[in-house]
């Protein structure tokens, strides 16, 4: 091959037009192919919109914000699973090596996602200046989506990638200079873009939430290892793109949280950007809804191989922020967004003295499989659902299912045929504390009732932005502006909204910066914000369970040893981050 720099293994390099690996990729409808320009079109921004679910997968980027913070946790189970070459368990440590996989494989997919805005971005180009409007509005949507996937890099190694051809080599910006290039780029379609064609796609809310979240976390992207130094004029930022959205008047808060992440959610009024996965039979995730469940929980009676991973839990130290907020009252009676119960279990079987999965097969109520729905939120203690005979059928009664209490199952070591699943508050990497059942788990998203098989399929869309979130941001800025007032406004109104179900939180009397770094962990946990929020608030050297480092330089992650490698033969080109 000749000398070329060569930084990513994907097909168009972010660094480079050369690749020295071909992959056989899986493309929504990419082809180009068709009579007219409007295939064209469509067949251009398919590849880019198609990776942004990807690019969000559990062993990508979705895994590297969430094991990091605080609020998660994924051992080695049972000392059998999870292990992966430990890169689960540096990132949760912050000891993460450049060759870390997580890292890698989000830096893999991620700029894979980039180049293939800007390979759109070229076929759509000419196509716009020769006067095709419909063209022209997908040109600002694919900026507009290079400009977020920029924003990712930078808030997660420090760097943002200015390529406007792909003959040219990328352009590594850091700091003021990254934050200027995502800030025009995201302007010069804000007036522009379309206005009606999300969430699945980038529209001019969208957009304006982009820029209230570059402007919020600016002070962070200009000093990554100082303490941040907020500004009036940022704040002042957040607060005008997040009145554009909240004043539009397009927009209204999901009176079922647990709506949010359902098969059904598309079309929830509070989605602004999300990753459309509807009809998508080639581009399969829900490991969102999967990744965190028991291994020997069967949430669909329909599919007998679909289950949970016995993937991560949440920490201890995060399910005390919700008993600290609401004190002697379990947050299940406090707050509708910690849990939603969907499972009737009868009374007469709740007493479970006595009993295991020995003497147990009596202990079961029956439903039709259309009827059974797991749990949502925070899960605790034993967990119900269908159980498998000897031949690996589930056990069937009049009319559907029997349900019973989850005899645990999973797990090659010590932790098989140990009794019913029961999940406790314990999770950490000591022998007992990673057992397999450890740990609260999260349901947070819909187990699909439209997939085919329940695990590798899903119709939900992976919420990416929403209407919480910008009242949020919001009322930050006011916070850090003085305005104690309206913060206190704003995040009442998210609290106070569900109104489906009880318990509605009750109304905040005050609010300060700690009380509101709470409030996003009670809204938005495991939706991706936890480590960029432990960063901005002066948290993320905290220690928690097993994490103990408090080197400022680990907020960035490290740029993979591959990439680097890679791009050796331009002397301090991609130079690795600081503290690695």
């Amino acid at each position: 091959m000749k000398n070329k720099i060569i930084i990513a293994l994907f097909g168009i390099s972010l660094l480079s037009n050369l690749s020295c690996t071909d992959l056989d990729e899986e493309v929504i409808d990419e082809s180009l192919e068709g009579s007219g320009q409007a295939e064209a079109v469509s067949g251009a921004i398919a590849p880019a919109y198609g990776q942004v679910a990807w690019t969000w997968r559990h062993t990508n980027y979705y895994g590297l914000q969430l094991i990091p913070a605080d609020e998660a946790i994924l051992p080695y189970r049972g000392g059998t699973d999870w292990y992966d070459g430990g890169k689960f368990l540096e990132a949760h440590t912050h000891n993460i090596s450049p060759s870390n996989d997580l890292v890698g494989s989000s830096w893999n997919e991620l700029t894979k996602n980039i180049s293939r805005t800007l390979s759109a971005i070229e076929v759509l180009k000419p196509l716009a200046e020769a006067g095709n409007t419909e063209a022209e509005g997908a040109l600002n949507e694919m900026i507009a989506l290079r400009a977020y996937l920029n924003m990712l890099t930078l808030d997660s190694w420090g760097i943002a990638f200015k390529k406007e051809s792909s003959e040219e080599i990328s352009q590594i910006l850091r700091g003021q200079e990254a934050i200027d290039y995502i800030e025009s780029e995201l302007i010069s379609v804000v007036d522009v873009i379309n206005t009606q064609k999300g969430p699945g796609r980038i529209t001019q809310a969208a957009v304006w939430g982009f820029l209230a979240r570059l402007y919020l976390n600016a002070a962070v992207y200009r000093d990554p290892y100082g303490t941040p130094s907020f500004t009036n004029e940022d704040m002042d930022m957040v607060i005008a793109y997040t009145n554009e959205i909240i004043n539009s008047g397009n927009f209204s808060f999901s009176s079922e949280y647990f709506d949010l992440f359902n098969d059904d959610n598309h079309d929830n009024p509070e989605l602004i950007f999300a990753a459309d996965q509807r009809g998508v039979m080639n581009n399969e995730h829900s490991r969102w809804a999967y990744w965190s469940l028991a291994g020997s929980w069967f949430p669909r009676p329909e599919f007998p191989s679909a289950d949970g991973t016995d993937g991560p839990a949440i920490t201890s130290d995060f399910y005390q922020t919700w008993v600290d907020a609401y004190g002697n009252v379990d947050p299940a009676e406090a707050d509708a967004r910690f849990y939603k119960k969907n499972q009737d279990i009868p009374e007469a079987l709740q007493d479970l003295t006595g009993l295991s999965p020995l003497n147990d097969e009596d202990h079961y109520y029956c439903t039709a499989a259309e009827d059974f729905e797991i749990d949502r939120g925070i899960i605790r203690g034993i967990i119900w659902g269908p159980r498998k005979d000897e031949n690996g059928s589930f056990y069937t009664c009049d009319g559907g299912y029997r349900i019973y209490p989850v005899k645990q199952t999973k797990g090659n070591g010590p932790d098989k045929d140990v009794g019913y699943v029961n999940h406790i508050l314990q999770v950490d990497f000591s022998n007992e504390g990673r057992r397999h059942a450890n740990g609260y788990r999260t349901s947070k998203y819909q187990f699909s009732n439209t997939s085919p098989n329940g695990n590798n399929y899903s119709s939900v869309d992976l919420v990416l932005m929403r209407y919480a979130e910008i009242y949020l941001m919001r009322a930050e800025a006011k916070l850090r502006n003085g305005d104690n007032a309206g913060a206190l406004a704003d995040v009442n109104v998210v609290r106070t909204s569900r109104t489906a179900r009880a318990p509605i939180p009750a109304a905040l009397p005050a609010v300060d910066l700690e009380t509101l770094y709470r409030e996003r962990g009670f809204e938005l946990y495991w939706e991706g914000f936890r480590r960029t929020d432990q960063i901005r608030f002066g948290h993320y050297e905290d220690s928690w369970t097993e994490k103990t480092d408090a080197d400022v330089h680990h907020r960035l992650f490290p740029i993979p040893q591959d990439a680097i490698d890679g791009a050796s033969n331009v002397s301090g080109y991609l130079e690795q981050n600081e503290g690695y």
